[in-house]
Protein backbone atom coordinates (compact mmCIF):
# COMPACT_ATOMS: atom_id res chain seq x y z
CA UNK A 1 0.00 0.00 0.00
CA UNK A 2 1.04 3.26 -0.09
CA UNK A 3 0.30 5.21 2.99
CA UNK A 4 0.57 9.08 3.74
CA UNK A 5 -0.51 10.72 6.48
CA UNK A 6 -1.04 14.93 6.94
CA UNK A 7 -1.05 16.46 9.58
CA UNK A 8 -0.83 19.84 11.61
CA UNK A 9 -1.17 22.83 13.78
CA UNK A 10 -4.68 24.43 14.38
CA UNK A 11 -5.56 26.82 11.39
CA UNK A 12 -2.63 25.67 9.38
CA UNK A 13 -4.61 24.87 6.70
CA UNK A 14 -3.28 21.09 6.52
CA UNK A 15 -6.61 19.65 5.57
CA UNK A 16 -7.13 21.71 2.66
CA UNK A 17 -3.40 20.32 1.61
CA UNK A 18 -4.31 16.97 2.36
CA UNK A 19 -7.34 17.59 -0.05
CA UNK A 20 -4.99 18.50 -2.86
CA UNK A 21 -2.48 15.71 -2.30
CA UNK A 22 -5.04 13.03 -2.15
CA UNK A 23 -6.42 14.43 -5.64
CA UNK A 24 -3.08 15.19 -7.44
CA UNK A 25 -1.64 11.81 -5.83
CA UNK A 26 -5.42 9.76 -6.81
CA UNK A 27 -5.49 8.31 -3.47
CA UNK A 28 -8.32 7.91 -0.93
CA UNK A 29 -8.33 10.48 1.75
CA UNK A 30 -9.78 9.57 5.44
CA UNK A 31 -11.23 12.22 6.89
CA UNK A 32 -12.36 12.85 10.40
CA UNK A 33 -16.00 12.99 8.96
CA UNK A 34 -15.12 9.32 7.14
CA UNK A 35 -13.39 7.81 10.06
CA UNK A 36 -16.60 8.21 12.54
CA UNK A 37 -18.51 6.98 9.88
CA UNK A 38 -16.40 3.71 9.54
CA UNK A 39 -15.75 3.65 13.44
CA UNK A 40 -19.83 3.48 13.69
CA UNK A 41 -19.92 0.91 11.09
CA UNK A 42 -17.12 -1.53 12.66
CA UNK A 43 -17.82 -0.82 16.69
CA UNK A 44 -21.22 0.08 16.93
CA UNK A 45 -22.61 1.93 19.84
CA UNK A 46 -18.60 0.84 22.13
CA UNK A 47 -17.20 4.06 23.33
CA UNK A 48 -13.90 3.80 22.43
CA UNK A 49 -11.33 4.84 24.82
CA UNK A 50 -8.65 7.59 23.72
CA UNK A 51 -5.99 5.40 24.34
CA UNK A 52 -7.25 2.63 22.04
CA UNK A 53 -8.60 5.13 19.54
CA UNK A 54 -5.25 4.63 17.42
CA UNK A 55 -5.90 0.77 17.86
CA UNK A 56 -9.33 1.29 16.28
CA UNK A 57 -8.15 3.43 13.79
CA UNK A 58 -4.97 1.27 12.38
CA UNK A 59 -7.33 -1.70 12.45
CA UNK A 60 -10.17 -0.08 9.88
CA UNK A 61 -7.02 1.59 7.86
CA UNK A 62 -5.58 -1.70 7.49
CA UNK A 63 -8.56 -2.95 5.49
CA UNK A 64 -8.73 -0.49 3.58
CA UNK A 65 -5.25 -0.24 2.41
CA UNK A 66 -5.59 -3.65 1.02
CA UNK A 67 -7.69 -2.34 -1.36
CA UNK A 68 -6.86 1.17 -1.58
CA UNK A 69 -3.61 3.90 -1.87
CA UNK A 70 -4.54 5.99 1.52
CA UNK A 71 -4.55 9.36 2.54
CA UNK A 72 -4.76 10.20 6.35
CA UNK A 73 -5.87 13.56 7.30
CA UNK A 74 -6.24 13.36 11.20
CA UNK A 75 -4.54 15.43 13.91
CA UNK A 76 -1.65 12.98 15.27
CA UNK A 77 -1.99 10.82 12.02
CA UNK A 78 2.17 10.90 11.95
CA UNK A 79 1.93 8.62 15.44
CA UNK A 80 -0.44 5.75 14.13
CA UNK A 81 2.05 3.89 11.89
CA UNK A 82 5.88 2.63 13.14
CA UNK A 83 8.44 3.26 9.80
CA UNK A 84 7.36 1.24 7.00
CA UNK A 85 8.77 1.88 3.18
CA UNK A 86 5.18 2.49 1.63
CA UNK A 87 4.82 5.15 4.59
CA UNK A 88 5.01 9.12 4.01
CA UNK A 89 4.23 11.38 7.12
CA UNK A 90 4.03 14.81 6.55
CA UNK A 91 3.66 17.85 9.04
CA UNK A 92 1.97 21.43 8.77
CA UNK A 93 3.57 24.31 10.62
CA UNK A 94 2.73 28.12 10.47
CA UNK A 95 3.99 31.41 12.54
CA UNK A 96 0.98 32.36 15.29
CA UNK A 97 0.70 35.41 12.97
CA UNK A 98 -0.48 33.71 9.88
CA UNK A 99 -2.61 31.06 11.43
CA UNK A 100 -4.26 34.20 13.21
CA UNK A 101 -5.07 35.70 10.20
CA UNK A 102 -6.27 32.46 8.42
CA UNK A 103 -8.50 32.36 11.00
CA UNK A 104 -9.27 35.90 10.63
CA UNK A 105 -10.23 35.35 6.88
CA UNK A 106 -12.35 31.82 7.52
CA UNK A 107 -14.25 32.89 10.69
CA UNK A 108 -14.54 36.69 9.70
CA UNK A 109 -13.23 37.85 12.57
CA UNK A 110 -11.17 40.74 14.20
CA UNK A 111 -7.37 40.08 14.92
CA UNK A 112 -8.06 40.03 19.16
CA UNK A 113 -10.90 37.46 18.49
CA UNK A 114 -9.39 35.30 15.97
CA UNK A 115 -6.27 34.94 18.16
CA UNK A 116 -8.31 34.53 21.28
CA UNK A 117 -10.57 31.48 19.26
CA UNK A 118 -7.13 29.85 17.79
CA UNK A 119 -5.56 30.21 21.71
CA UNK A 120 -8.23 28.08 22.35
CA UNK A 121 -8.48 25.49 19.29
CA UNK A 122 -4.39 25.36 20.40
CA UNK A 123 -5.33 24.06 23.44
CA UNK A 124 -8.17 21.39 22.18
CA UNK A 125 -5.64 20.52 20.19
CA UNK A 126 -2.63 20.02 22.63
CA UNK A 127 -5.64 18.02 24.83
CA UNK A 128 -6.65 15.62 22.24
CA UNK A 129 -2.93 15.15 21.22
CA UNK A 130 -2.19 13.99 25.08
CA UNK A 131 -5.29 11.71 25.64
CA UNK A 132 -4.17 9.81 22.15
CA UNK A 133 -0.79 9.66 22.13
CA UNK A 134 0.44 10.74 26.06
CA UNK A 135 1.68 14.26 23.97
CA UNK A 136 0.77 17.45 23.72
CA UNK A 137 2.51 18.53 20.71
CA UNK A 138 4.05 17.47 16.98
CA UNK A 139 7.65 16.27 17.24
CA UNK A 140 10.18 16.56 14.36
CA UNK A 141 11.24 13.21 14.47
CA UNK A 142 7.99 11.88 13.63
CA UNK A 143 7.98 13.57 10.25
CA UNK A 144 9.41 12.53 6.80
CA UNK A 145 8.56 16.23 4.96
CA UNK A 146 7.71 19.28 7.23
CA UNK A 147 5.99 22.26 5.51
CA UNK A 148 6.31 25.83 6.53
CA UNK A 149 2.87 27.29 5.41
CA UNK A 150 4.02 30.87 5.97
CA UNK A 151 5.01 31.83 2.23
CA UNK A 152 3.86 28.72 0.82
CA UNK A 153 0.34 28.51 -0.31
CA UNK A 154 -2.15 25.25 -0.16
CA UNK A 155 -1.19 24.36 -3.61
CA UNK A 156 2.46 23.98 -3.40
CA UNK A 157 2.68 22.17 -0.29
CA UNK A 158 0.37 19.92 -1.76
CA UNK A 159 2.51 19.57 -4.83
CA UNK A 160 5.95 19.32 -2.61
CA UNK A 161 3.93 16.28 -1.12
CA UNK A 162 2.84 14.82 -4.20
CA UNK A 163 6.63 15.06 -5.59
CA UNK A 164 7.76 13.50 -2.01
CA UNK A 165 5.46 10.58 -2.42
CA UNK A 166 6.65 10.04 -6.22
CA UNK A 167 10.48 10.19 -5.18
CA UNK A 168 9.64 7.66 -2.76
CA UNK A 169 7.78 5.30 -4.63
CA UNK A 170 5.10 5.08 -2.53
CA UNK A 171 2.53 3.87 -4.98
CA UNK A 172 5.23 1.12 -6.82
CA UNK A 173 5.40 -0.53 -3.23
CA UNK A 174 1.85 -1.88 -4.39
CA UNK A 175 -1.07 -2.83 -2.10
CA UNK A 176 -1.47 -4.22 1.47
CA UNK A 177 -1.01 -8.03 1.21
CA UNK A 178 -3.83 -10.31 3.06
CA UNK A 179 -0.88 -11.24 5.13
CA UNK A 180 0.14 -7.59 6.21
CA UNK A 181 -2.82 -6.75 7.09
CA UNK A 182 -3.76 -9.95 9.26
CA UNK A 183 -0.56 -9.26 11.48
CA UNK A 184 -1.93 -5.62 11.70
CA UNK A 185 -5.26 -7.07 12.60
CA UNK A 186 -3.84 -9.39 15.15
CA UNK A 187 -1.40 -7.02 16.64
CA UNK A 188 -4.86 -4.01 16.90
CA UNK A 189 -6.69 -7.21 18.49
CA UNK A 190 -4.27 -7.59 21.07
CA UNK A 191 -4.26 -3.69 22.11
CA UNK A 192 -8.24 -3.43 21.64
CA UNK A 193 -9.02 -6.72 23.73
CA UNK A 194 -7.33 -5.26 26.71
CA UNK A 195 -10.28 -2.84 26.49
CA UNK A 196 -12.80 -4.86 25.74
CA UNK A 197 -13.50 -3.90 21.96
CA UNK A 198 -13.77 -6.37 19.00
CA UNK A 199 -13.76 -5.13 15.49
CA UNK A 200 -16.98 -5.98 13.93
CA UNK A 201 -15.13 -6.28 10.23
CA UNK A 202 -17.91 -3.97 8.84
CA UNK A 203 -16.63 -0.85 7.79
CA UNK A 204 -15.40 -0.40 3.61
CA UNK A 205 -14.77 2.10 1.66
CA UNK A 206 -17.93 2.27 -0.39
CA UNK A 207 -18.44 4.56 -3.80
CA UNK A 208 -21.09 6.54 -4.47
CA UNK A 209 -23.74 4.79 -6.77
CA UNK A 210 -25.07 7.78 -8.15
CA UNK A 211 -28.44 7.51 -8.88
CA UNK A 212 -28.57 10.52 -12.12
CA UNK A 213 -25.62 11.69 -14.10
CA UNK A 214 -26.16 15.32 -12.44
CA UNK A 215 -25.26 13.88 -9.16
CA UNK A 216 -21.93 12.71 -10.41
CA UNK A 217 -21.03 16.09 -12.08
CA UNK A 218 -21.96 17.85 -8.70
CA UNK A 219 -19.90 15.55 -7.06
CA UNK A 220 -16.77 16.76 -9.94
CA UNK A 221 -17.42 20.21 -8.63
CA UNK A 222 -17.35 19.46 -5.52
CA UNK A 223 -13.76 17.48 -5.65
CA UNK A 224 -12.84 20.14 -7.60
CA UNK A 225 -12.90 22.42 -4.78
CA UNK A 226 -12.03 19.91 -2.50
CA UNK A 227 -15.23 20.43 -0.33
CA UNK A 228 -15.62 16.79 1.67
CA UNK A 229 -18.89 15.42 0.64
CA UNK A 230 -21.40 12.40 1.35
CA UNK A 231 -23.94 10.95 -0.96
CA UNK A 232 -27.78 10.64 0.35
CA UNK A 233 -26.11 9.68 4.11
CA UNK A 234 -29.81 10.17 5.69
CA UNK A 235 -33.76 9.96 5.07
CA UNK A 236 -36.02 12.24 6.65
CA UNK A 237 -39.62 11.07 7.81
CA UNK A 238 -41.76 13.87 6.60
CA UNK A 239 -45.28 12.03 7.40
CA UNK A 240 -46.70 8.75 9.29
CA UNK A 241 -49.69 6.75 9.59
CA UNK A 242 -52.02 6.53 13.19
CA UNK A 243 -49.48 3.51 14.37
CA UNK A 244 -46.61 5.72 13.97
CA UNK A 245 -45.34 3.86 10.94
CA UNK A 246 -43.34 6.22 8.11
CA UNK A 247 -45.51 6.69 4.83
CA UNK A 248 -43.01 8.94 3.29
CA UNK A 249 -39.24 10.19 3.64
CA UNK A 250 -37.19 12.89 1.82
CA UNK A 251 -33.07 12.25 1.53
CA UNK A 252 -31.04 14.74 -0.07
CA UNK A 253 -28.51 14.00 -2.70
CA UNK A 254 -25.72 15.59 -0.49
CA UNK A 255 -24.29 16.61 2.59
CA UNK A 256 -21.47 18.36 3.24
CA UNK A 257 -20.19 18.05 6.65
CA UNK A 258 -17.61 20.95 6.68
CA UNK A 259 -20.69 22.89 6.34
CA UNK A 260 -23.33 21.55 7.86
CA UNK A 261 -25.17 21.61 4.92
CA UNK A 262 -27.45 19.41 2.70
CA UNK A 263 -28.01 19.57 -0.87
CA UNK A 264 -30.66 18.97 -3.79
CA UNK A 265 -30.17 19.06 -7.07
CA UNK A 266 -33.48 19.43 -9.14
CA UNK A 267 -32.76 18.64 -12.90
CA UNK A 268 -36.04 16.72 -13.61
CA UNK A 269 -39.32 18.12 -15.50
CA UNK A 270 -41.70 20.78 -13.68
CA UNK A 271 -44.02 18.22 -12.37
CA UNK A 272 -41.24 16.19 -10.17
CA UNK A 273 -39.42 19.57 -9.37
CA UNK A 274 -43.14 20.68 -7.60
CA UNK A 275 -43.55 17.53 -5.73
CA UNK A 276 -39.60 17.61 -4.50
CA UNK A 277 -40.40 21.58 -3.37
CA UNK A 278 -43.23 20.38 -1.16
CA UNK A 279 -40.70 17.42 0.77
CA UNK A 280 -38.57 20.25 1.09
CA UNK A 281 -40.51 22.65 2.19
CA UNK A 282 -41.86 20.12 4.85
CA UNK A 283 -38.53 19.11 6.09
CA UNK A 284 -37.66 22.97 6.37
CA UNK A 285 -40.78 22.66 8.73
CA UNK A 286 -40.70 19.62 10.94
CA UNK A 287 -36.36 19.97 11.23
CA UNK A 288 -35.76 23.72 11.07
CA UNK A 289 -32.29 22.92 12.61
CA UNK A 290 -31.57 21.17 9.18
CA UNK A 291 -30.02 22.97 6.49
CA UNK A 292 -30.59 22.31 3.10
CA UNK A 293 -30.17 24.12 -0.15
CA UNK A 294 -31.64 23.54 -3.27
CA UNK A 295 -30.05 23.50 -6.96
CA UNK A 296 -32.60 24.25 -9.71
CA UNK A 297 -31.58 22.74 -13.35
CA UNK A 298 -30.70 26.26 -14.34
CA UNK A 299 -28.70 26.54 -11.41
CA UNK A 300 -27.10 23.19 -12.37
CA UNK A 301 -26.42 23.93 -16.32
CA UNK A 302 -24.79 27.42 -15.08
CA UNK A 303 -22.61 25.64 -13.18
CA UNK A 304 -21.59 22.82 -15.43
CA UNK A 305 -21.04 25.51 -18.51
CA UNK A 306 -19.07 27.46 -16.13
CA UNK A 307 -16.71 24.63 -15.55
CA UNK A 308 -16.74 22.14 -17.91
CA UNK A 309 -17.55 19.55 -15.98
CA UNK A 310 -18.03 15.97 -16.95
CA UNK A 311 -18.87 12.54 -15.33
CA UNK A 312 -15.72 11.13 -15.89
CA UNK A 313 -13.87 14.31 -14.69
CA UNK A 314 -14.21 13.09 -10.53
CA UNK A 315 -10.72 10.83 -9.61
Amino acid sequence: MALLTISGEPASRWEEVAHGAAQLLKFELVTEARLTQWTTEEFGDAQIPDRAWGAAVVSILARMAVEHHVVVALPGSEALFGAMPMLLRAGIVAPEARRVGNVMLEERLERAEAKALLAERDREWRALLRRRFARAKMSADCFDVTLNAEHTDVSQMAEVIRAAACARGLAEQGLLSAGAEAQMQFQTRLQLAKHGIVPAGRANLKRAAFGHPSEELFANLLDFYRIQWQYEPRSFPLQWDKDGNVTEAFTPDFYLPEFDLYVELTTMKQANVTKKNRKVKLLRAIYPHINIQVFYQKDFQDLVFKYGLNATARN
